[in-house]
């Protein structure tokens, strides 16, 4: 498995919007808008590969000078705890790091939020619907 950034607009790009539809936004009954996947151009793309398919993804927004915001995390539904979503973690926050950013929040769902906690992420107010889906806040100090 190999992990990378990739180009908005890219071939690896459509791939990923593809994997968030499919993982995220097809069994809510949603789906991207032009809008939304325009405002990711300046965003920092990750995914996880074997050889030319994607195994999972997720987006580092900008937030401010300090803070990063983590988006779309997905991983394939048969791939899910063989480790990627881990690989991609790992990955995301020591580049977060190494632009100088000290911390790192969410949006997570509430099903996710075990697995972001075996991460360091704490549960920071009170939970919210997005999506019309409950979530919670997580931050974590880099």
């Amino acid at each position: 498995m190999g992990l990378k950034q990739i180009d908005h607009g890219s071939k690896e790009y459509q791939q990923m919007v593809q994997l968030r539809n499919l993982i995220l936004r097809q069994p809510l009954g949603l789906s991207f808008s032009k809008e939304e996947l325009d405002r990711e151009v300046n965003d920092i793309l990750i995914a996880a590969f074997d050889e030319e398919v994607m195994l999972g993804c997720c987006i580092l927004s900008r937030l401010d000078s300090m803070t990063m915001r983590l988006r779309q995390m997905a991983v394939n539904n048969n791939l899910q705890g063989k480790g990627i979503g881990a690989s991609i973690m790992s990955f995301t926050e020591n580049i977060a790091a190494d632009k100088g950013y000290r911390k790192i929040m969410m949006h997570a769902r509430d099903t996710a939020i075990g697995f972001y906690e075996k991460f360091g992420y704490k549960v920071v107010g009170n939970q919210f619907f997005e999506v019309n889906l409950p979530h919670y806040i997580m931050e974590k100090r880099l």
